[in-house]
């Protein structure tokens, strides 16, 4: 009967279940316990390799920058005047499951990016789907994507995930279709899931990076009312760069 137990286990691609039960029967203390306990331990095996499974999918499709961020590792260092508080109330990822959106600005190299994949794991860690796409890439691909006649079909994914992650945005000025492009994202977007923007440029002079004045109006009328805002300060912690080059940034 064990023997046809574990085939059948095996046969509905359960083999965690199947391993466990396999470890059970060789451990003569396991006799002591009742069928409810076994059970239950059977159960747990299999929901926390599922569990582990799906957060292991998610972490891949999500291609963060730096996959081993997490937010229990944040460095609070006082020159970088990051709010603990605040971090920790974002750190539920509450406002993604609000479709709210989340700005982290601050000069190159100090660590932007870093705390955007830490928020995007988090986001993972909550069953949420998550994409990270860097700026310049993601309206190279756009443009692309007109000239093949799949313009539709990439805007169609970028509507999907819980959390968008746009890094490096306002590197360089956007040109008119550039801007068409990110209302379509933003507008798809709105009121319906969460995004996180990261940029060298404070807030208050993203306007500026639009050709268009009317389409940027449109945009950050979409992005900025119901967003939350973390500024990073500090030296830069990038290897390579000297400790004053996030001084030298815009």
């Amino acid at each position: 009967m064990l023997n046809q137990t574990l085939e059948k286990l095996s046969a509905m691609r359960l083999p965690v279940m199947e391993q466990e039960l396999r470890r059970q029967t060789e451990l003569p203390a396991m006799r002591e316990l009742s069928f409810e306990e076994r059970m239950a331990m059977l159960v747990d095996a299999e929901w926390l390799a599922r569990q582990n499974n799906k957060l292991s999918r998610l972490r891949k499709a999500a291609t963060l920058r730096n996959p081993e961020a997490c937010l229990e590792d944040v460095d609070y260092a006082p020159a970088r005047k990051l709010d603990r508080a605040q971090i920790a109330r974002l750190s539920d990822c509450s406002w993604v499951k609000e479709s709210r959106n989340l700005f982290i600005t601050g000069a190159c190299g100090t660590g932007k990016t870093w705390l955007a994949s830490a928020f995007g794991d988090a986001a993972c860690r909550q069953g949420l789907k998550v994409k990270n796409c860097r700026m310049g890439r993601l309206l190279n691909d756009l443009l692309a994507a007109r000239n093949e006649g799949a313009w539709i079909k990439l805007l169609g994914e970028l509507k999907k995930p819980d959390l968008l992650i746009l890094d490096d945005f306002g590197l360089t000025p956007l040109d008119v279709i550039q801007c068409r492009d990110l209302l379509e994202i933003a507008d798809d977007r709105y009121g319906k899931a969460a995004t996180l923007i990261t940029a060298q440029l404070p807030v208050s002079a993203w306007h500026g990076v639009f050709a268009d004045a009317t389409l940027a109006d449109a945009v950050l009328d979409r992005l900025v009312h119901n967003a939350y805002r973390i500024e990073v300060h500090g030296p830069s912690k990038r290897p390579g760069l000297p400790p004053d080059a996030s001084a030298k940034s815009p």
